[in-house]
């Protein structure tokens, strides 16, 4: 877990730019030196039209992808220099993922999937980390389902398990890339709730990508991104 009392800046970019096929005849920016801040337990929207480079801002943010330029700090530390093993260690101790698609292996129980992050981090299973998967199953609602295969539950149940994994390591930055955008009504609005609901309690910070206006407007705040630029 990060201490996020030592970094009250949970984001800094500063001069993003990112280009794909740099060097060729095809070489084309995407972004176009982007200037972010995004404090410790700030709720925020990401939100602009498809293309504008939402996903790839939150690639850069969440340390998937490197910018061309520019600088990229993430709980105080500047990432642009690390290897990529530095960087992996950073992102798997500091950031959380959930995505439109829950990736979850099926062939695994939801608990199972819950505990995947930790594994990946201590490279065996033990006691603590069933406990804390428990615990973060029956927070999302799931704990009558914990024993169940991932792939027979509903898609808003599936999303939940998504968001319980993403928070096993107990980030201080958890990232949502439209993680409502295949669900009814009802199940984003739930999906939604939980998300708000650790900002709150935890104090996480939360960069959540969404078309949806309506959740975007219940949001601290919106980053709206339009043809490769932060407008507001």
């Amino acid at each position: 877990m990060v201490d996020v009392a030592a970094h009250p800046v949970v984001v800094q970019l500063k001069g993003v730019r990112k280009a794909y096929n740099v060097g060729t005849a095809f070489e084309t920016e995407v972004l176009h030196g982007i200037d972010l801040t995004v404090r410790h337990g700030e709720f925020c929207a990401v939100v602009g039209p498809s293309g504008s480079g939402k996903s790839t801002l939150l690639n850069i943010v969440g340390l998937l992808d490197r910018p061309t330029s520019g600088t990229v700090e993430v709980c105080g530390e500047e990432t642009t220099a690390l290897g990529d093993r530095a960087l992996t260690r950073l992102r798997g101790h500091s950031i959380g993922f959930v995505f439109q698609f829950h990736h979850l292996i099926t062939a695994f129980t939801a608990l199972e999937n819950v505990m995947m992050p930790m594994l990946g981090a201590e490279e065996f299973a033990n006691d603590a980390m069933r406990v804390r998967a428990e615990a973060l199953i029956a927070s999302v609602g799931l704990a009558a389902w914990k024993d169940n295969g991932a792939g027979n539950l509903s898609g808003g149940q599936q999303q939940r398990v998504a968001i319980a994994r993403a928070l096993a390591m107990g980030p201080a930055l958890l990232l949502a890339d439209e993680p409502t955008g295949n669900l009814d009504t009802k199940s984003a609005d739930e999906v939604f709730a939980l998300l708000r609901r650790f900002n709150t309690e935890h104090g996480t910070t939360v960069l959540f990508v969404t078309h949806n206006a309506a959740l975007a407007e219940r949001c601290d705040k919106a980053i709206e991104v339009v043809d490769g630029l932060v407008t507001a």
